[in-house]
């Protein structure tokens, strides 16, 4: 398969001895597809299935993860991962793209996602160059965005993907790597911080009979606010303004923004008390219900969308918001929240009404003093990692494009790297 016009006319110019191949050309045959096009409702004891919102960031979350009828799934062989393949989102989010690690060997992937199986490169080479500017660039000017963004297969084929000697690659493999293999760290450092943090909630929550309120009875009582976000116009959207933060920028305890729509800021007031403010806790409740941050005084002032509700201790409220933020990733709270989340025939979602309707259990005045002692530097650890790989993802996308099209020496972007890391 040979380069098309349009996409030969914008290629770079590279090094000697570098040159550009059709992606398809990387590929074993037939060694790109999609995946499972009506996958049915969830069955628990189906095939696990990737999903666009699961690939974010070069990685695969493992979150709420939807299984399909093993008699649907079998009719889609062709994509079944066994390990090693690259997966890229085609559908909304398009140009995510992750590696398939061993240990999701068996699952499938839904009809928004290709896999990919290299056969001339390696999955890490191809993945880092598809995350790459020049590639990007491709994908978003070929994909449809008439009512959703979509990308097809046929315009995945012709990115044209830059090969420097073999040799080359691998080198440039291992200096990014090398910066991917230290967020990672520090992801697990921030998982298991708050896995502590969410063991010492335990603990306090059982220590006896503990009274009871709702959520509408702490705001009636002034001890708190919550609210979902705000509804905005196409007509308000525009800079300069605040920046609206989506259900798919909130993970598992924290937010990674990606500073996409404003809102303008002569529309502040309509907003409210719908903005941001450190301390904030924050909880998706439509779609993908129940993923739970705490909003930090280093993170961006924005404004809510809809489908995410703020909670905000007031005052000397009975729980704190390290407090209510380890109950919301809790059994108290997802014993309820499950019997809710699915009473409609549409996406999974918890109203504002539903949520007055939580019950938590509230710490003594002592107990919840030790528990914040207790988190507090767990708190500020996961802060730590988080904000050391917001530096590292920086340094690795302003590499990224530099190394993969030859316009910086390998042992430039190495002494850079041991410097970061």
């Amino acid at each position: 398969m040979g380069l098309s016009p349009d996409a030969r006319g914008g290629l770079r110019c590279l090094p000697e001895g570098w040159h550009y191949r059709p992606l398809e050309d990387l590929l074993e045959p037939r060694g790109i597809a999609y995946g499972i096009v009506q996958p049915g409702t969830h069955d628990p004891t189906g095939v696990p299935v990737v999903r666009v919102k699961d690939v974010r960031r070069g990685r695969i979350g493992r979150t709420d993860v939807l299984r399909v009828a093993r008699r649907v799934e079998a009719n889609y062989e062709r994509t079944r991962l066994r390990g090693g393949e690259l997966l890229l989102s085609l559908v909304g989010s398009v140009g995510e793209v992750a590696v398939v690690p061993s240990d999701l060997a068996g699952w499938n992937v839904a009809r928004a996602i290709a896999v990919l199986r290299p056969a001339l490169v390696s999955s890490a080479w191809l993945k880092l160059y598809l995350m790459s500017e020049p590639a990007q660039g491709c994908m978003r000017d070929w994909q449809n965005t008439t009512v959703q963004a979509t990308l097809n297969l046929r315009d995945v084929r012709r990115i044209p993907v830059a090969l420097p000697p073999e040799r080359e690659r691998r080198a440039i493999t291992e200096v990014l790597g090398a910066l991917d293999d230290k967020i990672a760290l520090n992801e697990r450092i921030c998982a298991t911080v708050l896995d502590l943090g969410d063991s010492y909630h335990h603990k306090v929550s059982h220590q006896g009979a503990a009274p009871v309120a709702t959520f509408g009875q702490l705001v009636a009582e002034g001890s708190l606010q919550f609210g979902d976000g705000y509804r905005t116009k196409k007509a308000e959207h525009g800079t300069p303004g605040l920046p609206i933060l989506r259900v798919a920028e909130v993970g598992m305890g924290a937010i990674t923004p990606s500073f996409g729509d404003h809102v303008r800021e002569e529309f502040r007031s309509a907003m409210g008390r719908k903005t941001s403010r450190p301390g904030d806790v924050v909880l998706t409740t439509k779609g993908t219900v129940g993923r739970v941050a705490m909003i930090s005084s280093h993170d961006a002032e924005f404004v809510y969308s809809p489908q995410v509700c703020f909670f905000r201790p007031v005052g000397d409220a009975p729980l704190s918001a390290p407090y209510l933020f380890h109950w919301l990733r809790g059994p108290e709270f997802w014993g309820q929240a499950a019997g809710m989340k699915g009473q409609t025939d549409m996406a999974d979602y918890l109203s504002l009404s539903d949520i007055r309707s939580l019950k938590i259990s509230l710490p003594t005045e002592s107990e919840l003093a030790a528990f914040d002692r207790q988190c507090a530097p767990l708190h500020a650890r996961a802060e730590a990692a988080r904000l050391e790989n917001r530096t590292l993802a920086t340094l690795r996308d302003t590499l990224l494009p530099q190394l993969v099209t030859g316009k910086i020496r390998v042992k430039d972007a190495t002494r850079v790297v041991e410097e970061a890391v």
